[in-house]
């Protein structure tokens, strides 16, 4: 078994499962790949399991319904730590993350960091193929969760990130409300208020090529909400509790 899990979550990807799972096997020689599918009508699952039986390090995980992105990740959670990985990473399907960017985010988790965000925003932005109203909701969005919550990160609704086994073990699944891009702020948000260390690593993030956004206004709205409600939540805090020790 590989040190890190990859986990991929999928809903209608058939274009792009076997080469972005090509590509992070390529990339990346220490990680396993984990695709979590919520029952594609495309055949995802079953290209899925295809994958499956032509290497050791694709494992797969049916569930029956498409219930939201946020739950894909608690169950590939569960799965992972079922297992010995030392670092369970999110990544979309789609190719706006890269592959070859994995490596930095293991170097960044063996400073000694507990979450590592891949960031779009840290020294400059790095979008391509973004429309210019969807580059502002973006940034809006990072800002709007910085004023309310207090959190310092660049980058707070990115799915591209890596968490420490210990950390994610600490959380308590049947707690986590949010499923979109609040689901993002919500997981980074605990480590954060709780005073676990988190850095950012610059990425490069590229507009899907293949297939079609999941994008919906209900996400977006979600998002504003999940906001507030982690921030009343702890009394208005802005500022993280003491740095958690792992000794």
């Amino acid at each position: 078994m590989q040190d890190t899990l990859v986990i991929i979550p999928t809903y209608n990807e058939i274009d792009n499962i076997e080469p972005l799972t090509q590509a992070v096997l390529d990339a990346a020689d220490f990680a396993d790949i984990l695709i979590v599918d919520d029952n594609s009508p495309d055949g995802t699952g079953q290209k899925a399991d295809q994958l499956r039986t032509q290497n050791p390090r694709i494992h797969v995980l049916h569930r029956t319904q498409k219930n939201g992105l946020g739950r894909a990740y608690l169950a590939g959670f569960d799965w992972a730590l079922s297992r010995s990985y030392s670092f369970i990473m999110e990544m979309d399907c789609d190719f706006s993350h890269d592959p070859k960017e994995i490596p930095n985010f293991r170097r960044k988790m063996q400073e000694g960091y507990d979450l590592v965000l891949g960031s779009r925003y840290v020294g400059g932005i790095r979008v391509m193929n973004w429309p210019l109203s969807r580059l502002m909701l973006s940034r809006g969005a990072g800002i709007y969760v910085k004023l309310i919550t207090g959190m310092p990160f660049t980058d707070p609704t990115g799915g591209f990130k890596c968490f420490r086994r210990e950390l994610l073990a600490s959380y308590k699944f049947d707690k986590v409300e949010a499923n979109g891009y609040g689901f993002q702020i919500e997981m980074t948000h605990k480590a954060w208020i709780k005073g676990h260390p988190i850095g950012e690593v610059p990425i490069v993030f590229e507009d899907r090529q293949v297939g079609e956004s999941k994008m919906s206004g209900s996400i977006i709205y979600e998002a504003l909400w999940v906001v507030w409600k982690l921030a009343l939540m702890n009394g208005l805090r802005r500022k993280p509790h003491a740095r958690v020790s792992r000794d």
